[in-house]
C-alpha cells in the first residue's frame, strides 16, 4: 500500500520541487552590490521593503509575486535588493541590520511595509509603491513593474 501510494505521489513532489526551482531569482542582500551590478549592466534596482517574520502582506506579496514565473520574466530588467527587517535579532547580523535600517530611512522613509522602491543606476528614486492587500493588487504591481524598468 505504501508502494503504491509513493508512487501516485512522487510525480506530484517532483512537479513541485521543479516549479520552486523555475522561478528562482537572485535578490542582492547588500546596497553596494546592488548598485555595482546596476551601473555594469544599466538597470534600475528594485528595493523590497520586508519583514519577513512578522509582515503577513510581506509573506503573501512574496508567495502572489516574487514567487512566480512571471515576477521570473519582470525580474530581468532589475537588479533584485531584499531588504528586510526581521522582529528576531538572530535573523540578521547587526552590520546587516544597521544596513538595512539606513537603507529604510533612505528610500523607504514612511517605513510602509510591504514597499518596493524602483532606484536608478544614478541613485535617484524613479518610483515607489507600498501597501498589499490580496492578489486583487497584483495587476497594479505588474503595471508598475512593467512601467519602470
Amino acid at each position: 500500500m505504501k508502494r503504491i501510494l509513493f508512487l501516485l505521489f512522487f510525480p506530484m513532489l517532483l512537479s513541485g520541487q521543479m516549479a520552486s526551482k523555475a522561478t528562482d531569482t537572485y535578490w542582492a542582500t547588500n546596497y553596494d552590490d546592488a548598485l555595482s551590478l546596476a551601473k555594469k549592466n544599466n538597470k534600475n534596482i528594485l528595493i523590497y521593503f520586508t519583514g519577513s517574520d512578522w509582515c503577513p502582506p510581506c509573506r503573501a506579496l512574496k508567495n502572489d509575486l516574487f514567487d512566480t514565473a512571471k515576477f521570473k520574466d519582470l525580474a530581468n530588467n532589475y537588479v533584485l535588493l531584499y531588504i528586510d527587517i526581521p522582529r528576531n535579532k538572530k535573523l540578521l547580523s547587526v552590520e546587516e541590520m544597521n544596513h538595512n535600517k539606513e537603507l529604510l530611512a533612505k528610500w523607504n522613509k514612511k517605513g510602509v511595509f510591504p514597499a518596493i522602491s524602483v532606484v536608478s543606476p544614478l541613485q535617484k528614486e524613479v518610483a515607489y509603491m507600498s501597501g498589499y492587500g490580496s492578489k486583487n493588487d497584483l495587476p497594479k504591481y505588474a503595471d508598475f513593474l512593467q512601467t519602470h524598468r
